[in-house]
Parts: C-alpha cells; sequence; structure tokens
C-alpha cells in the first residue's frame, strides 16, 4: 500500500512521502539514488536549486523508466532572477513544469510579497502546478497570505517530535488556511537525539505495530497530514521508509506520548 494522496488546498494532491536530494547528496551527482528510489517506490523527488544536483536528479528522471504523469517533482528557488532561476531549474530537471516549486527560505527575497506574485504567474504560465513556501515562521506565512491570489499549498519545515510543541502556532495557521505541512529532519530523535524521553514512546509503539521507532515517526506525521520528506542511500532502509503506509496506525495514546514526550525536552549532549 501507498502512502497516501493529500489533496492540496488548489485542488492538486502530492504524494505523502517525498525522497529528499539535500543533505548527503548536495552537490554530489544523485543520478544512481534518485534511480533507486523511484525503483523502490517514491513517485514524489524533492530537490532544490541550493543543492547543486538538479541536473543529476534530471538524468535520473530520464532514465527511470516512470511516466512524468506518475512522478511528483518538487524544487525550490535560492537566489538570483526568480524567473531566471525558475527556467535553469526546469532545464537542468529536463522538465516542462514542475508539480510543486517553493521559496526555500523567507531571506531568499528582499520582498516577499513581490515574490509570491512571480511564482503566481509561474502557476498561470503553467510553469509550475502549485506554489508554496519553506522555512517560513507565522510572521513571513502572514505577508504572503495578505497578498495572495493563489494560496500556498504548503510550507516545508524541520519538524520532529523534540520541535512539534515549539512550532503549535505555525502549525495552527497552516490548518486554518489549509497549508500542508512537509517535514524534513523528522528523524531527528533516532539520529541526532538518542536516549531522549522520546526513544521509549517511539519503542512501545513500535512493538506494539511490528515496526521500526523511524516507521513510528512517520505513522505520527502521516496522522497528522504532513508530508514526510526523508532520504537515504540503502535501499532496504527506503523499503522500510515506504513499508510504514502497511502497518497499522497509531493510537491517540501513542501519538500523545510522542508528543508528550517530545514537548519535555531532547536530552543533552
Amino acid at each position: 500500500m501507498p502512502f497516501p494522496l493529500i489533496k492540496l488546498n488548489d485542488g492538486n494532491e502530492i504524494p505523502g512521502i517525498a525522497y529528499g536530494t539535500g543533505s548527503a547528496r548536495f552537490g554530489k551527482d544523485a543520478t544512481v539514488f534518485v534511480k533507486q528510489a523511484i525503483s523502490t517506490g517514491f513517485t514524489h523527488i524533492d530537490t532544490a536549486q541550493a543543492y547543486q544536483n538538479e541536473d543529476s536528479v534530471g538524468l535520473a528522471l530520464s532514465q527511470a523508466g516512470v511516466a512524468r504523469k506518475d512522478l511528483y517533482v518538487t524544487t525550490k528557488y535560492r537566489s538570483g532572477d526568480i524567473k531566471a532561476a525558475l527556467q535553469s531549474s526546469l532545464k537542468k530537471l529536463g522538465l516542462k513544469y514542475v508539480d510543486l516549486y517553493l521559496i526555500h527560505t523567507p531571506t531568499a527575497v528582499k520582498d516577499i510579497p513581490a515574490a509570491w506574485k512571480v511564482l503566481e504567474s509561474f502557476v498561470d504560465a503553467g510553469l509550475v502546478k502549485s506554489i508554496g513556501v519553506s522555512n517560513f515562521e507565522v510572521e513571513h506565512l502572514e505577508q504572503v497570505l495578505r497578498v495572495a491570489r493563489i494560496k500556498p499549498v504548503a510550507n516545508q519545515i524541520r519538524l520532529h517530535p523534540y520541535n512539534w510543541h515549539l512550532n503549535e502556532k505555525l502549525i495552527g495557521l497552516c490548518i486554518k488556511e489549509g497549508i500542508v505541512l512537509e517535514a524534513y529532519g523528522s528523524l531527528f530523535p533516532i539520529t541526532s537525539a538518542p536516549g531522549g524521553p522520546v526513544d521509549r514512546p517511539l519503542q512501545n509503539a513500535a512493538a506494539r505495530i511490528g515496526g521500526t521507532p523511524a516507521q513510528v515517526i512517520f505513522s505520527w506525521l502521516k496522522s497528522k497530514g504532513v508530508v514526510v520528506v526523508t532520504t537515504s542511500s540503502t535501499e532496504s532502509r527506503l523499503k522500510e521508509y515506504l513499508g510504514t503506509a502497511d502497518l497499522p496506525p497509531l493510537t491517540n495514546d501513542e501519538v500523545t506520548a510522542i508528543e508528550t514526550a517530545g514537548a519535555s525536552g531532547q536530552p543533552l549532549k
């Protein structure tokens, strides 16, 4: 069973899990890894101008043997003239359009409302299907919403059990405005902060559903309607991540236990 498609506020749909080409793939040839992700079952590929690997992502897309209509591609604007940046991204990716185009960070643009109007023109021109933001806080989102003819469909942020409670105001605004959250760095409790209070509820839930702590975190995000953005160079790990969709859902008590433990604070290093 694949991850569910999530309905966006513009009527389009986004796959609930994405293969990210940042982090370890930054500035490196991502061809083999993206092809592996697609062959494993990922249909959503998340890249960015700043990752400096859109050309190899594009090569992988062309060699993957999957029809364009069956793939969902996200890329992000980071610097330079926005129109030129999108055209460059499309050329490197070998695509006529991207499914989702994000402003990578609020500091990427000097004038957020003006930049948003340019993104809206990309939708009008058929160069992108949906537009959104990344790493935007409440104040930045409000600047967009005040002028938006087309609302942002998504806000991609670092999100995990230890910072969920710190983002409650932002999460609330996104829910109110129908903006889907995308989470990167969600495995932080496992990869960067092991031994903390979140470990026990993750292990308990994993034992009940017959999964792994990573799958529990992804199930937790899935229960919130959050798109998971993750990565790995290992095929078995990718299969593990995708396999989350086949596991029983978390109970309300398990979700509460994870969030309560997360709010108590990550372990000190």
